[in-house]
């Protein structure tokens, strides 16, 4: 299964198997602006995360509706009839950041996110006493990041989340170690010709290598070496 963004301020779950629209997470409780990053719990397969240009974290859960994931690896009629399902209020609300949150990624039941502040902010959702629905942030520690206050920006985590990437608007990367606190800045990268903004990075399945996709349409890559 994957997730799909769409300008109409919607999150789509989809079967890539099949082509069908499972659920779309929007509504009375969704997203009031462009959705611009959504991630899968580690563990826990009903829940996700979204976020956007609302300035809000939006926990969902698809556990209530599963019964539609599982009928849509054997529906046998066209795609387009399935009976897809709105999904209208996540169950946790988290105004985290002052702006918009171009980027968000489970670590564990803990969420790393980032905005416009120079910074990537890991944090703990939780919910209001009497207030189903709201969420408070208990921020556990921030991993600063020069140069970084435009939006669009967006780190990556190596597969078991040891590190995350995150480029800035200078052309430098920094990675800095997420299983250690207080943090630890591993590496800043940079190359006298890599002068764009670094939208996008990607890091391999260990870390070793990282990607860094610029605003000039230039693509660069690190490798990690051994010293002996």
């Amino acid at each position: 299964m994957t997730e799909y963004l769409k300008q109409d301020e919607s999150v789509r779950l989809w079967n890539v198997q099949t082509g069908i629209c499972i659920l779309i997470f929007a509504g009375a409780g969704g997203h009031r602006n462009e959705v611009l990053s959504v991630d899968f719990h580690p563990s826990d397969m009903y829940r996700i995360a979204s976020c956007g240009m609302d300035n809000t974290v939006k926990i969902w859960s698809m556990k209530e509706f599963w019964t539609y994931v599982e009928k849509s690896f054997t529906w046998t009629d066209l795609p387009s009839k399935f009976p897809t399902k709105y999904v209208q209020y996540p169950v946790l609300v988290t105004p985290i950041h002052s702006n918009y949150i171009d980027c968000t990624r489970w670590l564990g039941d803990f969420i790393l996110s980032k905005s416009v502040d120079n910074e990537i902010v890991l944090w703990e959702p939780k919910s209001k006493e009497n207030s189903p629905g709201e969420g408070a942030a208990d921020i556990l520690q921030k991993y600063p990041v020069p140069e970084c206050d435009i939006w669009f920006i967006k780190f990556s985590c190596d597969f078991h989340y040891n590190a995350a990437a995150i480029g800035n608007r200078e052309g430098k990367i920094f990675v800095w170690e997420l299983q250690s606190s207080p943090p630890v800045l591993i590496a800043r990268l940079s190359h006298l010709q890599c002068k764009s903004p670094i939208r996008q990075t990607a890091m391999s399945f260990d870390g070793s290598t990282i990607l860094g996709c610029c605003e000039d349409g230039s693509i660069w890559r690190w490798d990690a070496i051994t010293v002996p």
